[in-house]
């Protein structure tokens, strides 16, 4: 049902048969046999024979067809006259995706629901229970809050295919458009930034929105800016929501968050029971896919450009539900997803991961991913981010074939701030702040130094975080360079750099240096604006070289110990100006790495994973007024922060100028040209590099593989003329998944395909690459290309990966407009090995398309009898 509600403020509770509910969301339950719609929010107790504990979130899949394979089905009968017969359920609008009305007024959806709930009513008829969700759309169930008695009860019901446990997720630029070279290029073919992304709608599944952010207003462009025909959404009004949030750039928002009220875990005061991003990092994300162009970006005072996402004139939908204080749960992702697919989006992209890898006898048989593999036969691009779990080999989070996942990298703009000491030595650091004045070197004292005397220990570790002016001497910092210890308790929130800053300020110091503690080791810190000369020392290592200057320079009284003079001075240098470097991109260490893990013991899929690196590092975007999730910025319009998080949201941007251009493309085809022409190379023309370990990350760099950085960095403007595309299906990847060992079941409960005998592995899918777990002696391999340009001939070259060798048929071919060419691999093993090695197809074009298919080999067997330890 589609519908916009005005919240009333009502805040009761009320009272049904053993249930206190407090009213804040729509939902359905049942109490002694009477089915109830309430409005509930925040939490509920249970008394009487239905206790708290013993009722979980279950996610319940049926075995009918959702709307999206209903009506694909419908789809594909077509009449005599060529016409299509819906048979009285929807019907498509002119870009082939389906409407939402009904010509009979019959909805296949609203009949899905309405079984859902006879289901229950008759499964569970006198007993508790409350349904939180229903899905209909791509899939076919609903999240409901049963007891385990309850879950077994439904599992037995032959209209149920799976009864699974909810399980928690979490969340995973003003220089980005020219390091991508949009504006002399996708922007230039696309009319302009003000053209960049017309017409398409991306979806965001994340925290919400600040709607009265510049990047999302629609009156900065003097271009029409029309809703699109095909997009159907709705935008809820609340309190914090009022009507006029949405807008003709911002053309729905919903918030989902029933799972996480049934756990208790929802506020809704700092939550916000509405679309409105109280975190910060939706608001972000969606700038960088679809920000407006131009927007000014002053934080703290200094002016930093101007910000633009990557497709600035693509709408933007928001489907919240990831929040500040708990991350998320699958129930209310999916029901996300669901609403997104339903109401028409384009693209969906997802800045959130599993915290857990899915269990089972394979990762992609989850809610999450079937939910998406529904979304990309409804025509729907997806981008999810890998998750920032790296640098270890497996730490993949996003794992199936159609999610086009996107793994973080460097880009060549860096804030660089640095200290010069006394003894003429210079250590780097990050801070979005002004240098001290001159060449003048400035005193340097710590805090548990400088404390007054009625303050307690000096080792005390609060008091060293300068969070308290009161402890601090006046007298003796002024005019002086505060050093601080930045803990533990700054990465948990409990200290803040703000605060510092205050401190400093009141007792005024001249400026202010943070200096490591060791335990901080592996984490990202973001260059923090400060409107005092100042920064951080970000490597525990160069903290120890400082402290060690600093406590050398102090001089001390013979007997007494104490400090009579303190001998250290320094220079703080301006990190407002950036630099920008050649080595860029680079891998960072925490984007997630392959190989692609097919199941919880971490056998490897025949999947490369990530599929491409976009800028994740350092990135500049839109901030929410009341946005927390980095307490530097808070406050501030915009912020700079890092993570696949921020890299996901640069392709499903990026993908958005593909659809403009190519609107008949399919999900696959668009992931196939943003693949093939991404780029190994950094600006100097070295191999990309990536990161290997937490703790001094770029003095462990080697040359990235596939498994760090999938095809390479994305390439904007190369992705708008593949010339070749490899596309491959829905049924395909059906064809996949039945040939999983024991799948059969799964493949019929989710997707209700029945599996007949299948051999297609991940490696025989029609994808942009090629990987192969294990290579038993010889393997053939076949990729079909599609050409979408002029006619063309092609030449085929490769690089063998190590123990194997390749050979490629044909090496030459010519190819007409709309046709496609077999290219036929053989992969032969020419030792045994349990080491992945990498190599690569070239496809040359004489009209100059360039297309590159990697090649990843993990464990090489020679002959049937041989063994690998």
């Amino acid at each position: 049902m589609l519908y916009t509600f005005q919240e009333s403020g009502f805040d009761g509770i009320m009272k049904v048969g053993g249930w206190r509910i407090v009213v804040g969301q729509w939902a359905e339950m049942e109490v002694n046999g009477l089915l109830l719609l309430v409005f509930s929010s925040v939490f509920f107790w249970f008394r009487g024979g239905f206790c708290q504990d013993d009722a979980v979130v279950y996610i319940v899949t049926l075995k009918q067809a959702p709307a999206v394979q209903y009506y694909g089905d419908i789809v594909e009968m077509k009449s005599e006259n060529g016409r299509i017969d819906h048979g009285g359920f929807g019907r498509l609008n002119n870009l082939g995706k389906l409407s939402n009305a009904s010509h009979n007024g019959i909805e296949y959806s609203s009949y899905l629901i309405r079984f859902q709930n006879s289901l229950l009513r008759r499964v569970l008829k006198g007993e508790n229970y409350l349904k939180l969700y229903s899905y209909h759309y791509l899939i076919n169930g609903f999240a409901v809050l049963i007891t385990h008695q309850q879950a077994n009860k439904l599992m037995k019901r032959r209209e149920v295919a799976n009864v699974e446990l909810d399980f928690s997720v979490r969340t995973a630029t003003t220089h980005t458009p020219e390091f991508l070279g949009l504006p002399q290029g996708a922007w230039l073919q696309e009319g302009g930034p003000q053209f960049a992304g017309e017409g398409v709608v991306i979806g965001f599944i994340d925290t919400g929105i600040d709607p009265m952010h510049p990047s999302f207003s629609d009156s900065l462009s003097d271009t029409a800016y029309p809703v699109p025909a095909h997009f159907s959404g709705v935008c809820e009004v609340t309190i914090d929501f009022p009507s006029g949030s949405c807008n003709r750039k911002l053309v729905g928002a919903r918030h989902f968050a029933a799972s996480a009220i049934t756990r208790g875990v929802f506020n809704a005061s700092k939550d916000h029971a509405s679309p409105f991003d109280g975190d910060g990092h939706g608001t972000h994300t969606g700038s960088i896919a679809a920000g407006n162009y131009g927007v000014s970006v002053n934080v703290s005072g200094h002016q930093f450009g101007n910000a633009s996402g990557m497709a600035p004139h693509a709408h933007i939908a928001v489907y919240k539900a990831l929040y500040k204080g708990f991350g998320g749960f699958a129930a209310d992702v999916v029901a996300a997803i669901d609403q997104a697919a339903e109401d028409g989006v384009d693209i969906i992209s997802l800045s959130i991961t599993p915290n857990r890898r899915p269990p089972g006898i394979a990762t992609f048989f989850n809610p999450l991913d079937m939910a998406l593999l529904s979304a990309v036969k409804a025509g729907i691009f997806v981008v999810q981010a890998a998750g920032n779990t790296g640098p270890s080999p497996k730490s993949m989070s996003s794992f199936s074939p159609w999610i086009f996942t996107v793994g973080a990298s460097a880009h060549d703009r860096v804030y660089n701030n640095f200290i010069v000491l006394g003894n003429n030595l210079t250590i780097s650091g990050v801070g979005l702040a002004p240098g001290t004045d001159g060449d003048s070197m400035y005193t340097l004292i710590s805090a548990t130094h400088a404390l007054r005397n009625d303050s307690t220990s000096e080792n005390d570790l609060y008091l060293g975080e300068c969070q308290d002016p009161d402890h601090l001497n006046q007298d003796l910092v002024k005019g002086n360079i505060l050093l601080c210890s930045y803990s533990i308790r700054y990465v948990l929130g409990l200290s803040s750099v703000k605060k510092a800053l205050v401190t400093a300020k009141n007792v005024s110091a001249t400026g202010i240096i943070f200096y490591m503690d060791p335990f901080v080791i592996g984490f990202q810190l973001n260059p923090t604006p400060m409107d005092i000369p100042g920064l951080i020392i970000p490597s525990p290592n160069d903290s120890m070289v400082f402290l060690k200057y600093y406590n050398s320079s102090l001089v001390r009284d013979g007997a007494s110990g104490a400090i009579v003079k303190f001998g250290g001075v320094a220079k703080i240098m301006g990190g407002l100006d950036a630099t920008y470097s050649n080595s860029a991109p680079k891998v960072m260490y925490y984007s997630a790495r392959g190989p692609d893990p097919e199941d919880n013991s971490l056998t490897n899929a025949d999947i490369m994973k990530p599929n491409l690196i976009a800028p994740g590092n350092f990135i500049w975007g839109a901030w929410s007024s009341l946005g927390t999730d980095s307490a530097e910025f808070e406050g501030e319009r915009f912020a700079m922060i890092s993570g696949t998080s921020m890299a996901a949201p640069h392709v499903a941007g990026l993908a958005a100028l593909i659809k403009q251009k190519y609107p008949s493309f399919s999900p696959m085809a668009i992931a196939s040209a943003l693949s093939t022409t991404a780029s190994v190379y950094d600006k100097h023309g070295s191999p990309i590099m990536a990161q290997r370990a937490y703790s001094n990350p770029d003095l462990t760099q080697s040359p990235a593989t596939p498994f760090d950085m999938g095809s390479g960095f994305v390439n904007a403007t190369a992705a708008l003329d593949p010339g070749l595309i490899l596309d491959s299906s829905y049924d395909d990847y059906i064809s996949f998944l039945c040939s999983i060992n024991g799948s059969s079941p799964l493949v019929l409960n989710y997707t209700g395909s029945n599996c007949e005998s299948s051999t297609v592995s991940g490696t025989d899918l029609n994808l942009p690459s090629v990987t192969i777990a294990s290579l038993n002696q010889s393997r053939v391999v076949t990729r079909r290309l599609t050409n979408i340009a002029s006619d063309e001939t092609y030449l085929v070259s490769f690089s063998a990966p190590y123990a194997v060798s390749v050979s490629v048929t044909p090496t030459r071919f010519s190819i007409a407009n709309g046709q496609t060419q077999n290219l036929t691999l053989i992969l032969t093993a020419t030792m045994n090995s349990s080491s992945a090695s990498f190599g690569r197809i070239g496809l040359y074009g004489n009209r100059g398309h360039v297309l590159m298919i990697p090649l990843s080999i993990v464990m090489k067997v020679s002959s049937s009898n041989a063994t690998i330890s």
